[in-house]
């Protein structure tokens, strides 16, 4: 009986390397064509892609609102808005997660308060990437336009001088935390300031401090917060794609 499962065996392993000998392959055999991708179209100009959420075109702040649910006051002209000064931050009505955003920003030519252009754009509203007069300006590095707020600074400084226009294209992944609170993963963001790659799929170490380390504390969808920093910051041009 024995000798004639090890001739089954063997005659087994005989037919399968035949048949693996057999086998020719083909360029079709790795062509997956189930579960295409949904199809998007790019903007052209300034117009943002066909599934992107407008956040602000030019219009209205029917987007937004004050942390106390009240309606947007930040000033629109000409196309942008601009920072009220006083009337606190904005935050989007809409919660958000893992994100692609374009926004894009002016620090005013004459600031009378301070030449500063203070400002910030908020994922999740808690992690800052800091907008700043950093045209020819010392700050300290982490804390500078593009910086991931006294976290992680810019690979390179690639502001424009104030009064002109620029543009932050983030690539963000949202942090994820389990049952009991834990991070599972840290954010991570990729960030493109005036074409220039500035942030390489950097770690944020947590919330956005001023005083102290940063720490996460769990949470789910936010809004997107854009700060009012006492200073005369514009915006214009605001979409965003959910990933």
């Amino acid at each position: 009986m024995k000798n004639y499962s090890i001739i089954l065996i063997l005659l087994c392993f005989a037919v399968n390397l035949a048949a693996q000998q057999e086998f020719v392959w083909k360029p079709e055999h790795t062509e997956y064509w189930n579960n295409q991708p949904p199809v998007v179209t790019p903007g052209e100009g300034v117009k943002p892609p066909s599934d992107a959420i407008v956040l602000f075109d030019g219009k209205d702040l029917s987007a937004w609102q004050h942390a106390d649910k009240s309606e947007a006051r930040w000033k629109i002209e000409n196309g942008c808005f601009t920072v009220a000064k006083g009337t606190g931050d904005i935050i989007t009505k809409r919660m958000f997660g893992s994100c692609q955003l374009h926004i894009e920003w002016r620090i005013p030519a004459q600031n009378t308060d301070n030449g500063q252009g203070n400002s910030g754009v908020y994922l999740q509203s808690r992690y800052e990437l800091q907008i700043f007069d950093s045209f020819n300006i010392p700050l300290y590095s982490n804390g500078g336009t593009g910086s991931i707020y006294k976290q992680a600074q810019p690979l390179v400084n690639a502001c424009r001088k104030p009064g002109e226009w620029q543009v932050f294209d983030i690539i963000y992944t949202a942090p994820e935390f389990c049952g009991k609170g834990e991070v599972i993963a840290p954010a991570r963001i990729t960030v493109i300031h005036n074409g220039v790659l500035i942030q390489n799929n950097t770690t944020i170490k947590g919330n956005t401090e001023y005083i102290g380390m940063p720490a996460y504390r769990p949470h789910g969808r936010l809004p997107l917060l854009l700060q009012d920093h006492g200073d005369l910051v514009s915006f214009r041009n605001i979409w965003i794609r959910d990933l």
